[in-house]
């Protein structure tokens, strides 16, 4: 049975709509939405009207309460873009579910600049943080940013400017679809536009001035993109231990003893799905952690602050872990071990003697690899030219069974 019916509703309300979609609004018993879509929908609604609670979990547990009888929600645009169809599917199966998606705000956009949307990137920024823009930012990159209210243009076009990219263009597109529309372009660095509607998403055409941050797109970014205290995986050897961990869609990783956060962050790089929880005992790194995080555009890394083993007691299975820092305390490689999930990896980078010794002995009863890494990089020896080889590092590698 079919009891849930999602809308997707634009700007233009009723007169975007099929009659299907009217059709399911009308028939419902009650029908959940935001103010301004009952609103938009009022001549059609012939049932109980329920605006979103706050939290939007309690709305979702208030739909869900309702099983079994016809309810409709009201979504904007697509709901399965960016939308609302996105969290209930998680909850209803698609075949008790009806769905009629309206061409999304992306869509929309896409269409009023004539930019083809396959060739566009497209990034919701509402609720959440403006700093997950940053790896995006290329040359010659076109992005389209969904942002949160009135305010979100300006703080984007004040970021671009920061990172260099301040000759960007950035279009401010306003209440699409409906009578208010407005289409708005300047410069980032020169932005003053004012009044600008809450319900807006901004297109960006991508220009980088010189020495702008562009995060390139392979392991092992260059060290002094990171701010650190020396105590961070070199550039050479994180592109190898990345290689070593292996990331795959959706998993998670403990960076034990993190440093600048290096390993977590490029791990959360490699893909949008990815997950790290930086552990780290000293608060002063635990903060520059967060910093760069945020600078490399992935603040959704989480820090825990402590001291392995015991401060990874309360998190959850991880399916990849890299040990760096303190890996030769007590019961640090031994806890890690027993974390692992079926068939997760685990990467430790020993510099020490001591480490590595402890690194021999676990290949030894348990198996993986091991490899020997030297790096040495050209300096000045006196009016010449040497090479100044860096610490040998020892890398065992292990899956577990």
């Amino acid at each position: 049975m079919k009891w849930l019916s999602i809308v997707g509703i634009g700007e233009d309300g009723l007169v975007g709509l099929g009659e299907p979609a009217k059709a399911a609004i009308a028939a419902a018993e009650i029908v959940f939405g935001g103010a301004r879509h009952l609103e938009l929908a009022t001549p059609v609604i012939t049932g109980e009207r329920q605006p979103w609670l706050s939290p939007f979990s309690d709305a979702i547990a208030a739909v869900l309460m309702h099983k079994g009888r016809r309810v409709c929600v009201l979504a904007s645009g697509d709901p399965f873009h960016f939308g609302v169809g996105a969290t209930l599917t998680r909850h209803v199966d698609a075949s008790q579910m009806a769905v009629y998606p309206h061409p999304s705000s992306f869509s929309l956009a896409a269409a009023r600049l004539g930019w083809p949307l396959q060739d566009v990137l497209s990034l919701s920024l509402h609720g959440r943080p403006l700093d997950l823009i940053r790896p995006h930012l290329h040359p010659g990159a076109r992005i389209l940013a969904l942002t949160s209210d009135e305010n979100g243009p300006t703080q984007l076009a004040a970021l671009l400017s920061e990172a260099g990219f301040g000759i960007s263009i950035v279009t401010v597109l306003e209440a699409l679809g409906g009578g208010d529309e407005t289409v708005r372009s300047q410069v980032a660095m020169n932005f003053d536009i004012t009044g600008i509607n809450p319900l807006n998403i901004c297109a960006i055409s991508v220009v980088a001035l010189p020495g702008a941050r562009v995060v390139p797109l392979t392991p092992g970014l260059d060290d002094a993109l990171f701010e650190h205290d020396g105590q961070m995986t070199k550039r050479e050897v994180r592109a190898l231990t990345l290689s070593a961990l292996a990331p795959r869609r959706g998993e998670t990783l403990w960076d034990i003893g993190a440093g600048s956060g290096s390993i977590g962050i490029e791990w959360m790089l490699a893909d949008p799905s990815l997950r790290a929880i930086a552990i780290e005992a000293d608060p002063e790194r635990a903060a520059r952690i967060g910093r760069n995080a945020s600078a490399f555009g992935v603040p959704d890394l989480k820090i825990a602050v402590g001291t392995a083993p015991a401060a990874l007691a309360e998190l959850g299975p991880p399916h990849a872990i890299f040990i760096g820092g303190g890996g030769s305390d007590p019961g640090v490689l031994d806890a890690a071990i027993v974390a692992l999930r079926p068939g997760g990896r685990l990467v430790a980078n020993a510099v020490t003697l001591e480490l590595e010794a402890l690194l021999l002995a676990h290949h030894t009863r348990l198996g993986g690899s091991l490899t020997r890494i030297a790096v040495a990089r050209a300096d000045a020896v006196g009016s010449m030219t040497g090479w100044r080889p860096s610490m040998p590092i020892t890398q065992w590698v292990w899956s577990m069974p």
